[in-house]
């Protein structure tokens, strides 16, 4: 069977954000310290920054950096990370000895090696509203007041200009220190965001939510007036207990109406008309969860081979597929297709835990996912423009990791164009396990050279180690075409077509 899709430039969706393509690293196991922050490493600067690992993430055009939580920050509190006299502290989120070695200071001396906005997520947990906005004045006033002047004289004379805040992370969870309630959080966060934005109006607040109605109105009943995002976080394969990562054909399952906390988030701001005033930030986000066993529990592991430990099976590269690929660029097409209304979106983590990036002290791993970024941020669009299936689109059974039957869509489209030149950039996302999908692909008037970037790896299982790479991108050059163009599309792949 082929499948006719048309694809037409005239007629655009939105143009999305690069902060859509963000990136997200937290203390946890590490992330941080022996990951990215590693002094005395051979490939480190003389900052004590992973070189290889800046140069991967520049790669992808990492526009903005959330830090420095996560679960982390909801404890943490900043001021005993600046400065020349650091104490090491007990993490209570994670139950690790943090050293307090990497702070604001160091954090924004990454971002400005990345040339990636700053994304600093508060401690809403054990912290104050004077707290919060004494981190403001610290990070963005020239020079009034004690924290400014600190800053100063830590060896900073010019402000860091932090755009971006975000009040908490996850609140409402049980599992979060100084967890919520619906009218609590509504209330504080709007003494919070007063006093932030009294230090410095021009930053832009986020605010920790979720698709839930009985949060939000609260939260956008008390402080709509002083947000500019909402805050969200959703991961799928949820393995916090138990390592059990869902097979192929279960995480085709999980991209079935994979916006649909979007939606529901997009309905209630609108409901309220607040659509136009505040966007959705997508801040944290993964396939699969995190694994730290005995944490997050009300009978806590008593000994590290109960809760630390376990953690080492998140570095399983085996675990990083076609899978993880595949659904995560059904997520961004999402996401863009979601453009008027998405602005950001943060993948959770950039390095090692489920990360696209994995390293030890010898080098770093390029997992399937990386790949995924590399594809839409070099070589897609920045205007979405619509398509359609001139056919009935085709679709397959899979079955969730719950056992319960979905019926999903085996090719996910987006088409893009771009803003400083002519072309259109396609992605096109083939799910199924074992059939290659032919396409003849429509585009009117346009004509120029064609080619193919598909990722793809020899089975839907290949994953990228040390010394084994066996997913990447292979370019095909299909020669010029003018309005039409036959394809045939791998199965568990991920490609972008140019024009």
């Amino acid at each position: 069977m082929v499948q006719k899709i048309s694809v037409n430039q005239r007629r655009e969706i939105g143009k999305r954000s690069p902060l859509i393509y963000g990136q997200f690293i937290e203390h946890f196991h590490r992330q941080i310290y022996d990951g990215i922050y590693d002094p005395g490493n051979s490939l480190s600067d003389e900052d004590g920054f992973r070189t290889d690992i800046i140069e991967a993430m520049k790669k992808i055009g990492t526009p903005v950096l959330r830090w420095p939580g996560g679960c982390f920050v909801s404890s943490y509190h900043w001021k005993k990370a600046v400065g020349e006299n650091r104490t090491p502290f007990f993490d209570k989120a994670w139950r690790v000895e943090d050293s307090n070695s990497f702070g604001t200071d160091e954090y924004i001396k990454l971002c400005r090696k990345l040339n990636c906005e700053p994304y600093i997520c508060t401690n809403a947990g054990t912290g104050t509203a004077e707290e919060m906005s004494d981190w403001v004045e610290y990070c963005n006033l020239e020079q009034e007041g004690e924290y400014a002047k600190w800053r100063i004289a830590n060896g900073n004379p010019e402000p860091y200009h932090v755009k971006y805040w975000s009040i908490g992370n996850e609140n409402y969870g049980f599992w979060e220190i100084g967890a919520k309630s619906a009218e609590e959080w509504g209330r504080l966060t709007a003494e919070l965001a007063k006093m932030m934005k009294h230090v410095d109006p021009s930053i832009e607040l986020s605010a920790a939510a979720l698709a839930d109605i009985s949060w939000n109105i609260n939260l956008l009943r008390h402080c709509g007036p002083f947000l500019d995002w909402i805050s969200i976080h959703q991961y799928w394969d949820m393995m916090p207990q138990i390592n059990n990562p869902a097979s192929y054909e279960q995480c085709m399952a999980f991209t079935d109406q994979i916006d649909r906390s979007v939606c529901e988030v997009r309905g209630i701001l609108t409901a309220m008309r607040l659509e136009h005033k505040i966007k959705i930030a997508f801040d944290e986000w993964n396939l699969r969860s995190w694994h730290h066993p005995n944490v997050h529990t009300i009978e806590q592991g008593r000994s590290k081979e109960e809760y630390l430990t376990p953690r080492d099976k998140n570095d399983d590269n085996s675990t990083y597929t076609m899978a993880d690929a595949v659904f995560t660029a059904c997520f961004l097409n999402a996401m863009n297709r979601n453009c008027d209304i998405v602005g950001m979106a943060n993948f959770a983590p950039v390095l090692n835990t489920r990360g696209c990036i994995y390293s030890d002290k010898s080098g770093i791993v390029l997992r399937s996912t990386y790949y995924v970024f590399d594809l839409y941020v070099n070589y897609m669009g920045d205007i979405v423009i619509d398509t359609w299936e001139r056919d009935e689109a085709s679709h397959m059974t899979v079955t969730g990791k719950n056992g319960t039957a979905a019926d999903v869509k085996i090719l996910d489209i987006l088409a893009t164009k771009w803003s400083d030149r002519p072309g259109i950039a396609v992605a096109i996302v083939n799910k199924h396990v074992s059939e290659a999908q032919h396409i003849e692909l429509e585009f009117g008037g346009l004509e120029g050279q064609a080619v193919l970037y598909t990722l793809n790896g020899p089975s839907e299982d290949s994953y990228n180690d040390m010394d084994n790479k066996q997913v990447e991108i292979v370019r095909h050059n299909l020669g010029q075409a003018a309005g039409k163009l036959s394809l045939v599309i791998q199965p568990h792949s991920v490609n972008v077509l140019q024009i």
